[in-house]
């Protein structure tokens, strides 16, 4: 599945920037079966949330799936920008700000998460680096550019003085049906003074979320926040492993935010190990 260019586009441009009548002609019926669907409807929607809940559990005898993310073919027109930098420029630097889309080194495919899709229980999640999930942002960039983290309390640093950022945080609900948007926001907040600001980031709908800096037409990044361990950003040369998965059949994903999504479906034994290699192209 392949998200078209326009979604950087769609990216950079939203970045940037009780009737009488009415009531006389219900009757108590209508009214009584209008507060049935409702009531159903919740039911419905509490039946999904208790449907998508994880678990966690000690794992004992749990497997493994690694493998690696390649592109090949033409890159695209729009894989590296160079935007001008217009303000800021004693932190932010001079010139034009090379913001890459798509980052090769090689063939690997950085800045790719792989992800097990829908995952009902497993491993607890680990504690963060630090203590604490982090986004910094430093000589105007967001850093890391990807990460992983669990929903929930997630740190904002500013950590340049005298510069004012402005972090937009948006769960994009179109990833899996492949599109570029929509995108709903979860916070936005301007950042004027260096230290830390904590934030609960709490998706919904989707585990894919943008980030911006909407002071800085340059500075992006990328999240992701599933409700379970199981997810990865790839290393430097586009490799990944997942490990300490119960046994069973599974759905691996690889999210590439320029690409789009790609799935394998994967079979792992107690102390086996899985493999998946995915290979996006323009």
């Amino acid at each position: 599945m392949t998200l078209p260019a326009e979604v950087m586009n769609f990216m950079r441009t939203v970045f940037m920037k009780n009737n009488k009548g009415t009531r006389d002609m219900i009757s108590k019926t209508s009214i009584i079966g209008l507060l049935a669907g409702v009531a159903l409807s919740a039911t419905f929607a509490l039946d999904a949330q208790a449907a998508s809940k994880y678990t966690e559990m000690d794992v004992s005898g749990g497997g493994s799936v690694s493998g690696k993310v390649t592109f090949s073919g033409a890159m695209p027109s729009d894989a590296i920008e160079q935007i001008l930098i217009t303000k800021d420029q004693a932190v932010c630097g001079e010139g034009e700000r090379e913001v890459v889309w798509v980052d090769l080194k090689g063939d690997a495919l950085r800045g790719t998460f792989v992800f097990i899709d829908k995952i009902k229980e497993g491993k607890k999640w680990a504690e963060p680096p630090g203590g604490k999930y982090l986004v910094e942002q430093k000589g105007c960039r967001f850093i890391p550019w990807a990460q992983v983290v669990k929903p929930g309390p997630l740190t904002i640093r500013n950590s340049d003085k005298g510069v004012l950022h402005n972090i937009n945080t948006r769960e994009h609900l179109g990833v899996e049906k492949g599109r570029s948007g929509p995108m709903r926001t979860l916070f936005n907040f301007g950042q004027p003074d260096p230290g830390d600001i904590v934030q609960d980031l709490k998706p919904r709908r989707a585990n894919y979320i943008p980030i911006n800096c909407e002071a800085h037409n340059f500075m992006f990044g990328f999240i992701m926040a599933p409700p379970h361990p199981y997810a990865v950003v790839v290393g430097d040369d586009g490799s990944y492993t997942i490990g300490d998965i119960p046994p069973g059949d599974y759905t691996l994903k690889a999210w590439h935010p320029r690409f789009g999504l790609q799935e394998s479906k994967i079979t792992v034994a107690g102390g086996g190990a899985a493999s998946a290699n995915f290979a996006f192209t323009n």
